[in-house]
């Protein structure tokens, strides 16, 4: 996550519903109006793959990269049966370091997320900002509460694939991830793709645990079948870190729930978290130092780790046990696998966790 960003899927609600909120008075009027526009503005910076490979000022490493993200596209039809549409075939450069930026925020002493709401996509615990001052706006006034908050990058979304059927308004690839490392290109063009498959609107650790699940067995299918060598080892490595990163947080996740759930009063209890976060920091350091051997890039994460950096990773990872099992239950096919999902997403949330837990 602190390598390649990969955000969420509020902004298709922001643009299925602007037109709502013109005739009905949305006070969230201007957040819309800037999801709209900055994904227009997006949509309209891309090209047709295609047309970038035949274009000769076209730099050879980005149309290599094109390249590659055509087979991982075709693989994500041909062998995890994701949508074969638009979405992922055109490409933009944003002369920017992110797509959007993603405000999230905690209470001082609780890891609950607060959430927003919005039409089709129901209520996230993230706003989206294609401005990054405006980010940093809302997450400003958010502190003024005396919120624990968290701005970071994302590299894509999502449009759920609901927009209206034409290719030019499909997601593109972008700048801000063509370059990673070939599994975790693959990776996010599989996430991306199962938010169009399922979706439970209002459930944001059901749908991002369900698109990790499938860009986790992706990249594991594609490693095995289509990478090189060098691609394989690249990808051990960064999930050497992966682990030691959730292994870390989830443990640290653990001791600041017991501790507010406690019976400590306010102040030993902001005593501890301070006590905790420091000893998160130390022994992140501790990895970068030895086992990591100087790896960087989750600097940024660990010298910002609060209760609204650590409450948005359950909502990626938690569930992804379970949905791992329903895959193994429904004999690791992928058919079968999404429909066990969009089942369980058509359900209430109270039956939806039960059902993915039996």
């Amino acid at each position: 996550m602190a390598a390649l960003g990969i955000g969420g899927t509020a902004a298709a609600g922001c643009l299925l519903a602007a037109t709502l909120c013109l005739t009905s008075g949305c006070s969230s009027l201007g957040y819309y109006a800037q999801s709209v526009r900055g994904h227009l503005n997006l949509v309209e910076a891309a090209r047709p793959v295609s047309q970038w490979l035949a274009d000769p000022a076209t730099p050879p490493g980005l149309k290599a990269r094109l390249a590659l993200s055509q087979q991982i596209r075709d693989f994500a039809v041909s062998d995890l049966a994701e949508p074969d549409n638009a979405s992922y075939r055109r490409y933009a450069d944003l002369r920017r370091p992110a797509a959007v930026w993603n405000v999230v925020a905690a209470p001082e002493l609780s890891l609950t997320l607060r959430t927003w709401c919005f039409a089709v996509v129901g209520c996230v615990a993230y706003r989206g900002y294609y401005d990054r001052a405006d980010a940093e706006a809302l997450a400003d006034r958010l502190r003024g509460e005396g919120l624990d908050v968290s701005v970071y990058p994302v590299s894509a979304y999502s449009t759920l694939g609901r927009l209206p059927a034409f290719d030019w308004l499909a997601d593109p690839l972008l700048n801000t991830f063509i370059d990673a490392p070939e599994a975790e290109l693959a990776r996010l063009v599989f996430h991306e793709l199962a938010h169009q498959i399922a979706y439970a609107p209002g459930d944001t650790a059901f749908n991002e645990s369900f698109a990790t699940t499938v860009e986790k067995l992706g990249a594991e299918r594609w490693l095995a079948e289509r990478a090189g060598a060098e691609a394989r080892e690249v990808a051990a490595q960064v999930e050497r870190r992966r682990r030691d990163f959730r292994a870390l947080t989830q443990r640290v996740r653990g001791e600041l729930e017991a501790l507010y759930a406690g019976e400590l009063g306010d102040a030993a209890k902001r005593e501890r978290k301070a006590a905790l976060l420091a000893g998160l920091r130390e022994e992140y350091a501790a990895l970068k130092a030895g086992p990591w051997a100087g790896y960087a890039g989750y600097d940024r994460w660990f010298d910002g780790a609060n209760n609204a950096s650590l409450g948005v990773l359950s909502t990626y990872g938690d569930l992804v046990p379970a949905f791992e099992r329903l895959f193994e239950r429904e004999g690791r096919d992928f058919p079968r696998f999404y429909a066990a999902v969009r089942r369980l997403a058509a359900l209430p949330k109270a039956e939806r966790r039960a059902g993915l837990a039996q």
